[in-house]
């Protein structure tokens, strides 16, 4: 039985990420696989699940979610053993290293991540975004939206997810966004962003099921047809976007 758990909907449900989860047990079921789905509000212990979900939130619950998970230690040492995770925004900061409170003060983090984020100063970064992966994942690319104030720096121990074609994603600066390190991706996608990037949530289920079962082909073709609007819809924008280079993928 493959258990995918939605960590603290009660704090990080802000955006719907927990759409991620129900794409995860769809798509195993799909293939034959047993799957369940286990939401785990913050004021009961953190069950053991082969794939965790973090989401966005807003700085307050933000801030209570990763002090219940650092005391707790659970997630932390799941994922040092086999766990795979799924972090997405305010939750992609609390599986690094630090992020700015709610008084301006650091919060520490998870340290799944190596990785610092600040609050950026000017405009937030909202709208679509555009990423092209990192070599070493076998995904094409990947589109979201992203909502957040927050600048993440990645140490030496951390890869991005990928390289920004349009948008913001980590920073203005380092044309990243996200990170991976292990089995743990963490994006400022929403979307949800595996609603809208299946392959990514295929490569998640197959991180947690390894020897367990190969993931067979599923018909695709509506999800790959609004892929493919949304993708054409990037070509067709000159201005007002940000990002470090155009693709023709």
């Amino acid at each position: 039985m493959l258990r995918v758990v939605v960590v603290h909907p009660d704090l990080l449900g802000t955006y719907g990420d927990g759409g991620n989860a129900l794409v995860l047990v769809a798509r195993a079921r799909w293939r034959g696989v047993e799957a369940e789905l286990v939401q785990a509000p913050s004021h009961v212990k953190l069950p053991e699940g082969d794939i965790y979900c973090l989401g966005g939130g807003e700085d307050g619950p933000q801030e209570r979610s990763a002090r219940i998970l650092r005391e707790e230690g659970s997630l932390k040492a799941s994922l040092d053993d086999r766990g795979v995770l799924l972090a997405v925004c305010a939750g992609f900061q609390i599986a690094g290293n630090e992020f700015p409170g709610v008084g301006g003060e650091s919060v520490g983090g998870l340290g799944v991540f190596d990785a610092v984020t600040t609050r950026g100063v000017g405009k937030r970064a909202v709208g679509e975004v555009l990423v092209e992966p990192s070599d070493e994942l076998p995904i094409p690319l990947l589109t979201g939206f992203e909502n957040h104030r927050g600048v993440t720096q990645l140490g030496s121990n951390t890869r991005a997810l990928g390289t920004v074609v349009r948008g913001t994603g980590n920073s203005r600066e380092s044309c990243s966004e996200g990170a991976v390190s292990g089995r743990a991706i963490g994006t400022y996608l929403h979307g949800p962003v595996l609603a809208r990037n299946p392959a990514l949530a295929d490569l998640l289920l197959e991180w947690a099921l390894g020897d367990r079962g190969v993931l067979g082909p599923i018909d695709d073709s509506e999800v790959e047809k609004l892929r493919d609007e949304r993708i054409a819809s990037f070509r067709r924008r000159k201005t007002g976007l940000f990002g470090c280079r155009f693709s023709n993928a």
